[in-house]
């Protein structure tokens, strides 16, 4: 009887297999829809680079019950640069909205608020990241932009920064992109044409699909 006992207790639990798959559908539709009536405020701050400006703005953003989904923050010069999407309730956004605006007054920031919205799933286009470098002259940024727009590729994101070569002393321009390139392209012709343009411009350049 033992044995038979514990036969049973090896066999597989189907309804209680089918309960969980059904619980973690239910919590997965709820998760949907508590996303999609998120509140979303797009923000855009710069000023005078100093310690603990950035702890003060996502000291209040945590305070008024909101959390941040993206940021980005770089030193600009003397200035810092920092921008961030924030989700919350309706009531959060409208309390960060007004907080955010006080702390500007008082301390000089220069910033931008603007209401939006959740982006979403691109299934027609594939993410692709970008990688060049070459010697630091006007028009890389204009020219590689000029490249994907005409072929209709959209751009998702782009950091620059110029430095020095450690060997030849020459002054260098690096960029980084993400792209998202719609599936109906030939991606082979695309990488082809891309760095054909990077050769005639004197740029070392990488294309290649971004790794999930």
């Amino acid at each position: 009887m033992g044995q038979l006992r514990n036969t049973r207790q090896m066999q597989p639990d189907v309804t209680g297999r089918v309960r969980s798959q059904a619980s973690a559908a239910k919590l997965a539709c709820v998760y949907e829809f508590t996303y999609r009536m998120k509140q979303f405020l797009a923000v855009q701050a710069i000023g005078k680079d100093r310690p603990g400006l950035a702890h003060e703005i996502v000291r209040i953003i945590a305070d008024c019950g909101a959390s941040l989904a993206e940021s980005r923050m770089l030193p600009l010069g003397a200035e810092l640069a920092m921008q961030m999407l924030v989700g919350g309730n309706w009531h959060s956004m409208a309390r960060l909205e007004s907080e955010l605006t006080r702390l500007a007054e008082s301390s000089g920031l220069a910033l931008t608020l603007r209401r939006t919205e959740a982006r979403g799933l691109r299934e027609d286009h594939i993410p692709y990241s970008v990688d060049v470098i070459g010697p630091d002259h006007p028009g890389i940024v204009a020219g590689l932009t000029g490249f994907f727009a005409s072929r209709q590729v959209e751009i998702g994101e782009i950091a620059t920064r110029s430095y020095v070569a450690q060997q030849t002393g020459a002054l260098m321009f690096a960029v980084q992109m993400g792209v998202n390139v719609p599936t109906r392209l030939h991606i082979a012709q695309l990488r082809e044409d891309f760095m054909d343009y990077c050769d005639s411009q004197n740029l070392d350049a990488i294309l290649e699909p971004v790794k999930n």
